[in-house]
């Protein structure tokens, strides 16, 4: 009897382009770790003389070595939180108007415009607030609403540097990245659920509200994390614009600080050990207070994310 041959076995060849893009993707987790680590250990003297302390502590002194990272805590999560309440509803209503098919020449020179602010440096946006924008806020904005309003705690004492003129200039420049993400995500709505809204006799407006904007809520809650991620994390234009005073204000007029902004302005200037080790300190938390809001955005996109399905 004639022996059978075994047909040899086909190996498929090793897919290097998934290789590389593995590694290339499992590295930038990786930087982050080397980061922190690096991070941890310059704080280390910091870390072992005030532990868990020197999150809530108030005091910044370097001549007596006291430190404390809250007013800066502080700080930088309410200019980004301001900034934000103010850029959401102008990047939203220019996102929609970016999305229509219609009226390409107005679509086109506010498109442009908007792009053209994230290509403008943070130091210019400093000078810009701090000869301009400042003034002019604090004229038309903060004196006025003050006597107005000043019964209102948070709404007293204007200054010209202040927590809201450094919201200010931060709205201003999140407003591209707010913009362009929820402009896409709302251009990638299904066509078919906004005919069929006009062709039940809803108004442009109707449309919009009740149709493409909950169907495209999830991606514009990304965009809103994602521009909030850039706000806790600018440096230069915030110092120049939020007056640089290490205290929780007791109002949105009030000068303050962040935690970027101590870093930028006394890490030349540090000479002592512990005082660097603070500095340090005060950049993971930075990392820290970035990485718990981004979490949080996570989980809460996936949230908005299963609703939108369930209610599809």
């Amino acid at each position: 009897m004639a022996e059978t041959v075994a047909a040899p076995v086909l190996r498929r060849p090793p897919d290097r382009f998934r290789t590389v893009t593995a590694l290339v993707a499992a590295a930038a987790p990786l930087v982050l770790v080397v980061i922190v680590v690096v991070l941890i250990r310059g704080s280390a003297p910091a870390l072992h003389q005030f532990g868990l302390g020197f999150l809530v502590g108030q005091t910044w002194n370097p001549p007596i070595d006291s430190f404390g990272a809250l007013p800066a805590i502080f700080g930088t999560v309410a200019s980004s939180l301001i900034s934000l309440a103010i850029a959401l509803p102008v990047g939203i209503a220019v996102a929609v108007i970016l999305a229509e098919p219609s009226h390409s020449s107005i679509r086109g020179v506010i498109g442009t415009g908007i792009e053209l602010l994230a290509a403008i440096p943070s130091v210019v946006y400093g000078i810009w607030t701090l000869y301009v924008l400042s003034p002019w806020s604090y004229e038309h904005l903060e004196v006025p609403i003050s006597d107005r309003l000043g019964f209102i705690g948070w709404l007293s004492q204007p200054a010209t540097r202040s927590l809201f003129n450094a919201s200010l200039v931060l709205a201003v420049m999140i407003l591209p990245t707010l913009t362009a993400i929820s402009r896409d995500v709302i251009r990638a709505v299904p066509r078919g659920m906004k005919e069929n809204a006009v062709a039940l006799g809803a108004t442009w407006w109707e449309t919009t509200w009740h149709v493409i904007l909950p169907a495209a809520r999830a991606g514009i809650f990304g965009a809103t994390i994602l521009a909030l991620g850039r706000a806790l994390g600018e440096t230069i234009a915030v110092t120049m614009a939020i007056g640089n005073r290490y205290w929780i204000p007791q109002s949105i007029f009030e000068p303050a600080y962040t935690l970027a902004s101590v870093i930028a302005n006394e890490f030349t200037e540090a000479t002592s050990t512990l005082h660097q080790a603070a500095l340090i300190e005060l950049g993971l938390v930075l990392i820290l207070v970035t990485l718990v809001v981004n979490l949080v955005a996570l989980l809460l996109v996936r949230s908005v994310s299963r609703e939108t399905r369930l209610t599809a």
